[in-house]
């Protein structure tokens, strides 16, 4: 095996071991994290977002229509899992439907809008003769 395979495998799989820790472990994570001062997950948020913008920007200018439609997929549980946070932390849910779930829906619109267009053609049957 490759060692760049290798090394992207550790990549995903550090995100899902830091993403389930903060998820299970809100505060166990936090502290691990180094930041004390609440106001530091706003750049968090941030980055988050910025690299979720550029991974898709990537995809679409390499003309990688087909991952990107997989990727869109993959990170609609951004905007679903902001709805969540805002509805279960102190939010309304009137709020956080219209803001993150209407963009859950573009997103996931989006997604499905991606793979249609890039599905793989069906092979037409041939009539018998």
């Amino acid at each position: 095996m490759r060692l760049a395979t290798i090394m992207g495998w550790l990549v995903v799989a550090a995100g899902f071991y830091f993403g389930l820790s903060y998820l299970l472990n809100g505060d166990g994570s936090a502290a691990g994290f180094g930041i004390t001062d609440p106001a530091g997950y706003y750049v968090v948020k941030g980055v988050r977002d910025l690299a979720y913008a550029l991974t898709a920007l990537i995809l679409l200018l390499m003309g990688q229509r087909r991952a990107l439609g997989w990727v869109v997929l993959a990170d609609s549980i951004i905007p679903i899992g902001d709805c969540l946070a805002v509805m279960t932390h102190g939010g309304s849910v009137g709020f956080a439907l219209a803001v993150h779930g209407s963009a859950a829906v573009l997103v996931l619109f989006t997604a499905v809008l991606l793979l249609r267009e890039t599905a793989p053609a069906r092979p037409h049957a041939v009539p018998a003769q």
